[in-house]
C-alpha cells in the first residue's frame, strides 16, 4: 500500500504476525485472513490462486480489486472490479469501477460509469465523491491541452526497482524515502521504507553507488521511516513512522521528532499533536521554520486526508492543529504539502481536477492550480520539491519508471515564441478584361470569429497591408470602398502553430497571405450565384444550395446600401407557363431563406423568368441547358451612403 506508505507513510496499523494456515483452508479463506490484517500482497496471491481454480464470483473479484486499491495499485484493480460488477451489481462496486477507469486514463468511460452509479446511488459518501469526480473529469482536456514547457527526467542516482519518493535537501544532499530494504512489508510486497541520501551533485548521474542510508537511529528495522522535514538550520527533523506495532487495532502512522546533537540524531519521540486514531504523515515546514504542515485523516476535516498546520512557539511547543479548509481540502485526499522559499504552498491531491491518482497542485490565493503535464500524469504524482526558479524534483509511479515510485527532476524551458501575421493585397478587377491591378488607399478591417472589429488598416500605394494575429484564432479580413462590392476572406491561425520541437529559433514569424479583389457595383448587371441546384420539379432549398446562399447573405451584410433582385431561370425544355411558375417559386424560396438569416425583406425581391432569358439561345447540349438553369442577382438600388 504505497500510498499508505507514502502518506504515511503509511504502513499498517496492525501487527503482522502471520497465523499458520492449515492445508485444508481454501485460497479465499487464506486471502480473507491476510486481507483482514491488511497484508494485501499475500491476500492478492491467494485470491489470484482462487481465480485460477475457477472461483470467479463477485466476492473474490471484489476483494482482489480492493487489495490492489488499498495497496495503492488502483489501475490493476480495474479488471477485477469489472468482473465483480458483471457477477453482481452493487453500489460500491459501481463507484470503485468508475474510479479505476479514471486511474487508467479512460476518462470518458469513467465519466459514463460514475454517472450510471449516481443514477442509482444512495451512499452519501460515495455520492459526494462521484459528483466531485464527474465535475473534475470535465476539466481533463483543459489540463492536458495547456502547455507548461516543463522538461521531466528521472533521477538515475536515486531510483531503483523499489519505490523512491519525498526528496528534501539538507547540506547539499538529497534525502529521500525508499523501499529498497530486503525485508518485505506484507502490505504491498515491497521492502520497508527507510531514509537514504545522495549528493545533489550526483542526481544527474546514472551511478547509484553514492547513495547511502541516512542516520541509523532513524532507520528502524521492519518499520516504515519516511518523508522527513527539517527546521532549526537542519538540527530538528520531523518525519513519519509507521508499522511500529505499538498501537494494535488503530492506525499507527505518526509524526516523530529527532534532534541532531553532538554529531548524531537522537532517539525519535512522538510529536505532541499526533491523533492516536488518525494517520498523521508527510510533514513540511514553512521557510521560517515556525509552521509545520502535514496530512491527516483526523476528525474535523473535509473527508479523506486533509492538509493541516500547527505552529511552533519559542519554547518548542506545537499548537493545536488547524485544518486548511475546503478551498484546499476536498472530500478526496490531500497530502505531501510543501512550502517553497517564496512561501507558495504545493500539495498532492486526488480530489481536485486532475489526470488520475494524485496530481501536484500549486496554491495561489483562493486558487488551486493543477501543475499540468508532464509533471502530472495518469499515475500518482506527488512530493514536489522546488530547488530554484522553475526547477526541482517530484515523485511519480508513471509508466516507464524503474520501480513503483521514482524520483524525477523537472526544469521549465523557455518556450519558443511564434508570431502570426497576415500579409494581404487589395486588387481591383476590370470586368471587361477580367484583369486585376493593385488598389491603393482602401480601408481593410480585421474581424474576429464573432464578427467584431479587431483593428483596421489602409492599403498602401501597391495595395498591400499587414495585420498581426493571435495564435489558434479565426479571423476575416474585409476590404471596402464606396461604389465597390466589399471583399472578404477568412484567415485562420488555428492548428498552425508548429510543435516546440520543430522550432529552431527563440522567435518564429509565420506569415499568411490573402488577396481581396474589389469589383464595381453596376446597377442591373446580372451576377450568377453559382451552384444553386434544386431537386427535380421542387423549389425547396437544399443543403448545398444553402451554403451558396449564405455567401450572398454575407454580401448583403457587407454591403448594407444595396438592394437586389434575385432571379431564377429554367432551360427551354417543358411548358413555358410551367417553367415560369417553377422559376418564381424557386426564386421566392431562395429569397425567403435569405430573409430568414436576418436580411431586411425590403432589400430583396424574387423574380422568376422561366425560360425567357436564356444565356445560350437554341441550347442543344446538356451543358448548354445547365448554363440556362441558373440563379442570379442584380443590384437594383444603391443608397447614397454607399
Amino acid at each position: 500500500m504505497m500510498r499508505q506508505n507514502r502518506t504515511l507513510v503509511l504502513g499498517v496499523a496492525l501487527s503482522l504476525a502471520v497465523a499458520a494456515c492449515g492445508p485444508f483452508r481454501s485460497s479465499v479463506q487464506k486471502g480473507n485472513k491476510n486481507f483482514d490484517k491488511e497484508e494485501y500482497q499475500p491476500a492478492i496471491e491467494h485470491y489470484q490462486a482462487a481465480l485460477s481454480k475457477g472461483r470467479t464470483g463477485a466476492e473474490v473479484n471484489f476483494k482482489l480489486a480492493e487489495a490492489y486499491r488499498l495497496s495503492n495499485r488502483l489501475p490493476q484493480a480495474e479488471q477485477y472490479y469489472k468482473a465483480a460488477l458483471d457477477a453482481r451489481k452493487t453500489e460500491e462496486t459501481m463507484f470503485r469501477y468508475g474510479m479505476a477507469l479514471k486511474a487508467n486514463g479512460k476518462y470518458e468511460e469513467a465519466a459514463t460509469q460514475l454517472q450510471s452509479y449516481l443514477a442509482v446511488a444512495s451512499n452519501k459518501t460515495f455520492i459526494k465523491l462521484a459528483q466531485q469526480e464527474v465535475n473534475n473529469l470535465k476539466q481533463v482536456a483543459s489540463i492536458v491541452n495547456t502547455p507548461t514547457y516543463q522538461i521531466v527526467k528521472p533521477v538515475p542516482a536515486a531510483n531503483t526497482a523499489a519505490s523512491e519518493f519525498s526528496p528534501v535537501i539538507l547540506n547539499n544532499e538529497v534525502i529521500f524515502s525508499s523501499s529498497r530494504e530486503d525485508v518485505k512489508y506484507k502490505g504491498n510486497g515491497e521492502g520497508f521504507l527507510n531514509l537514504y541520501v545522495v549528493p545533489v551533485a550526483d542526481t544527474g548521474n546514472a551511478a547509484a553507488s553514492t547513495v547511502r542510508p541516512f542516520a541509523a537511529a532513524l532507520n528502524a528495522p521492519e518499520v516504515h521511516d519516511a518523508s522527513p522535514a527539517f527546521t532549526n538550520e537542519g538540527r530538528t527533523m520531523v518525519f513519519a513512522r509507521s508499522n511500529t506495532g505499538k498501537k494494535s487495532g488503530t492506525a499507527n502512522v505518526d509524526l516523530y521528532i529527532s534532534q541532531y546533537k553532538t554529531g548524531e540524531w537522537s532517539e525519535p519521540r512522538l510529536a505532541s499533536f499526533n491523533d492516536p486514531l488518525a494517520w498523521d504523515s508527510s510533514p513540511a515546514f514553512s521557510p521560517d521554520g515556525r509552521t509545520l504542515y502535514f496530512s491527516s485523516d483526523r476528525r474535523g476535516g473535509q473527508g479523506g486526508r486533509d492538509i493541516w498546520k500547527t505552529t511552533l512557539d519559542a519554547g518548542g511547543r506545537f499548537s493545536r492543529p488547524e485544518n486548511l479548509g475546503p478551498t484546499i481540502n476536498t472530500p478526496g485526499n490531500e497530502s505531501f504539502p510543501y512550502v517553497a522559499a517564496d512561501s507558495t504552498l504545493y500539495i498532492a491531491s486526488d480530489g481536485h481536477p486532475g489526470l488520475g491518482g494524485l496530481d501536484v497542485f500549486r496554491i495561489s490565493g483562493d486558487s488551486v492550480i493543477n501543475m499540468g503535464t508532464p509533471i502530472n500524469s495518469i499515475g500518482d504524482d506527488f512530493s514536489i520539491l522546488i530547488t530554484g526558479e522553475d526547477q526541482g524534483f517530484f515523485a511519480s509511479n508513471r509508466a516507464g519508471g524503474q520501480g513503483g515510485d521514482d524520483i524525477y527532476s523537472f526544469v521549465k524551458r523557455q518556450p519558443k515564441l511564434v508570431n502570426f501575421f497576415v500579409d494581404g493585397r487589395v486588387l481591383e478587377r476590370n470586368e471587361t478584361t477580367n484583369t486585376t491591378t493593385p488598389m491603393a488607399n482602401v480601408r481593410v478591417t480585421l474581424q474576429n470569429a464573432q464578427g467584431e472589429k479587431v483593428t483596421e488598416a489602409t492599403a498602401d500605394a501597391r495595395g498591400n497591408f499587414t495585420f498581426q494575429l493571435d495564435s489558434a484564432s479565426v479571423y476575416s479580413v474585409i476590404a471596402e470602398r464606396s461604389g465597390y462590392f466589399a471583399a472578404r476572406q477568412p484567415v485562420v491561425t488555428q492548428g498552425k502553430t508548429p510543435p516546440q520541437s520543430q522550432l529552431t529559433q527563440p522567435v518564429t514569424d509565420i506569415r499568411l497571405t490573402t488577396t481581396l479583389t474589389l469589383s464595381k457595383i453596376v446597377r442591373n448587371r446580372a451576377i450568377v450565384v453559382e451552384n444553386i441546384f434544386y431537386d427535380y420539379d421542387k423549389a425547396d432549398i437544399r443543403a448545398d444550395a444553402a451554403v451558396e446562399l449564405d455567401k450572398l447573405v454575407q454580401t448583403l451584410r457587407d454591403n448594407p446600401a444595396i438592394t437586389i433582385e434575385l432571379s431564377s431561370h429554367t432551360d427551354s425544355r417543358g411548358v413555358d407557363i410551367y417553367n415560369q411558375d417553377l422559376s418564381q417559386r424557386r426564386a421566392q424560396s431562395a429569397v425567403n431563406y435569405i430573409i430568414s438569416k436576418g436580411i431586411d425583406a425590403k432589400r430583396i425581391t424574387a423574380r422568376g423568368y422561366g425560360e425567357s432569358r436564356p444565356v445560350v439561345r437554341n441550347a442543344r447540349t446538356e451543358a448548354q441547358h445547365q448554363r440556362n438553369r441558373r440563379t442570379e442577382f442584380t443590384v437594383t438600388r444603391i443608397d447614397e451612403q454607399q
